[in-house]
Formats: C-alpha cells, sequence, structure tokens
C-alpha cells in the first residue's frame, strides 16, 4: 500500500510543482508593469508666481491723486479737500438751471460767483466743523455737546460746484472744497433735487 500512495502522491506533487512554476506563463504583460517614471513637470519660466514683495508698501503721504472722474479718498484733516458729487438724469444746461434754482433759495448757501460758459458755481457754506468724535449715548442724552457751542463752530467754506455731461443723457454735478461744507452742499442739494 505504500507504493501505491507513494505512486500517487508523487505525480500529485510534481503536477502541482508544474503547475505553481507555470502561472507565470499565464500571466498577462500590462503596459504599465514596464512603464518609467519621467521627470516632474516644469514651469516655464514666463508663467512664474508674481512677487508680492510690493503688496503691503504703504503709499508716501500726499500719494493720493484723482481718478480720472475726479474723486479722491476722503483725507484724515477735518478741513481737507475733498471731491464729491452724484449723477441727474438731465442735460447740461436743465441740470445747471435746476443747480442754479436750488442755490438761490439760499438754504444750502450762499452763491458767490457763477459761470454760465463753464456750467459752474461758487457757493459759501455755513457749516461745523468735523470732528473726530461724537458725542455718546448719555452725551446726547444729557445734552452734552449740544447747544451754545455748535452755532458758534460753524465757519464758512468756499466749495465750487460744477455741471458735467455723464453719459448719454445725465449730468454729472460735482462739489470740490473743504469737507464739511462739500458735505452739507451735496447733501442739500441731493435732498432738493432727488439726485
Amino acid at each position: 500500500m505504500k507504493k501505491t500512495s507513494l505512486a500517487v502522491a508523487l505525480p500529485a506533487l510534481l503536477l502541482s510543482g508544474l503547475m505553481l512554476s507555470g502561472c507565470g506563463m499565464f500571466r498577462s504583460h500590462k503596459s504599465w508593469d514596464t512603464a518609467k517614471q519621467e521627470a516632474p513637470l516644469e514651469i516655464p519660466p514666463g508663467l512664474d508666481t508674481p512677487s508680492a514683495s510690493e503688496a503691503l508698501v504703504i503709499p508716501p503721504p500726499g500719494a493720493n491723486q484723482p481718478t480720472a472722474n475726479g474723486a479722491t479718498a476722503a483725507a484724515p484733516g477735518a478741513n481737507a479737500t475733498i471731491t464729491d458729487g452724484f449723477v441727474l438724469s438731465d442735460s447740461v444746461d436743465a441740470a445747471y438751471k435746476r443747480v442754479g434754482d436750488a442755490l438761490a433759495q439760499g438754504e444750502i448757501g450762499q452763491v458767490t460767483a457763477r459761470d454760465d460758459a463753464a456750467h459752474t458755481y461758487t457757493v459759501t457754506v455755513m457749516a461745523a466743523a468735523m470732528t473726530g468724535k461724537k458725542p455718546g449715548f448719555f452725551g446726547r442724552l444729557f445734552g452734552r455737546g449740544k447747544g451754545e457751542g455748535d452755532a458758534s463752530r460753524a465757519m464758512p467754506h468756499e466749495v465750487s460746484v460744477s455741471i458735467a455731461p455723464s453719459g448719454q443723457s445725465g449730468s454729472e454735478v460735482r462739489a470740490q472744497g473743504e469737507a464739511p461744507g462739500v458735505a452739507k452742499l451735496v447733501d442739500g442739494l441731493k435732498a432738493k433735487l432727488g439726485g
């Protein structure tokens, strides 16, 4: 019996060894098995990230130049020269007349000069100087910060008002001068003209 089991076991062992060694013959060879590592991509010289070294540079004082439409940022001083304005949906001549009629009432300011050809007015506006600090809740509640002191702080401010075309059927009303006068004049004209 030993011979039969050895005779059966030996061919089975040889057959299994042959099958295991032959597995490599049946294996598929895919293209990724033969792939090689390539060099990483390089960024072309003109497409590098721009320099950010000047992104946080603070401009020198006085570097705030007016834009093409004359607008400047508000300056820190209370009486700094600023430009402000709004747009009316009228022709330049009609807007010039409407602004003149609103200023002629005298509630906003006193017209000291006018140039009909250039569509400009020079107006003296009585306005209080802007202060950096407003009275708090209790200061307003109990009367501190109002009364006789406010009327005495109103000073004359000269403001130049110009009317220029804006778009095809609009007109731009611009006021330039000291901040308190410009603010009062522009707010007054907007209220009267609906700008």
